[in-house]
């Protein structure tokens, strides 16, 4: 089974989101095998955006910062979802990282609206609610990254039948 990393982010958490998010997940079929709320310090959130996302290369040192920043508003919610394509399907069902393209009906769609134009031009980061693995091997480094062996957990929840395409008998 595939793993993925989502944290809900400072926005999300202060805005009482977290369930709704959560559940949105559950119902697609993916199991939460990990979670905690925590309030992450600026080497946690160095280590996950530059470390292993290699933002600064990809986005600019200035959103690297005001991200960084934006991250340590409040406390944070990660978890770890597993199934099968649990990455290509929670960044689908996510949404784009800009939420002012990102189609209704996904997170940041339905929860988040602000362009990067008009955030760089305030000089702050982009409230778009989640973060989500980018692939495969991204989420196993952040995975490891933000949970112990011993915080995550291996149980069989009532569908795995239907979402994990087991072979069922006929009765």
């Amino acid at each position: 089974m595939e793993r993925t990393l989502i944290i809900l982010k400072p926005d999300a958490v202060k805005r009482g989101l977290s369930g709704e998010i959560l559940s949105r997940f559950e119902r697609s079929g993916l199991k939460i095998i990990g979670a905690k709320m925590l309030s992450p310090d600026y080497e946690q959130f160095f280590q996950h955006y530059e470390g292993i996302s290699k933002m600064v290369s990809r986005r600019g040192k200035e959103a690297f910062d005001v991200t960084l920043e934006m991250m340590q508003e409040g406390p944070v919610i990660a978890f770890v979802l597993e199934g099968i394509g649990a990455v290509a399907l929670v960044r689908k069902m996510v949404g784009d990282t800009e939420p002012q393209k990102a189609l209704p009906g996904t997170i940041r769609g339905d929860y988040a609206h602000m362009g990067f134009d008009y955030a760089n031009k305030e000089g702050i980061g982009v409230p778009n609610v989640i973060h989500a693995s980018g692939n495969v091997e991204e989420a196993d480094q952040e995975i490891s990254h933000w949970f112990s062996d011993s915080e995550l957990f291996d149980y069989k929840t009532v569908h795995e039948e239907y979402t994990q395409a087991k072979k069922r008998t006929r009765k």
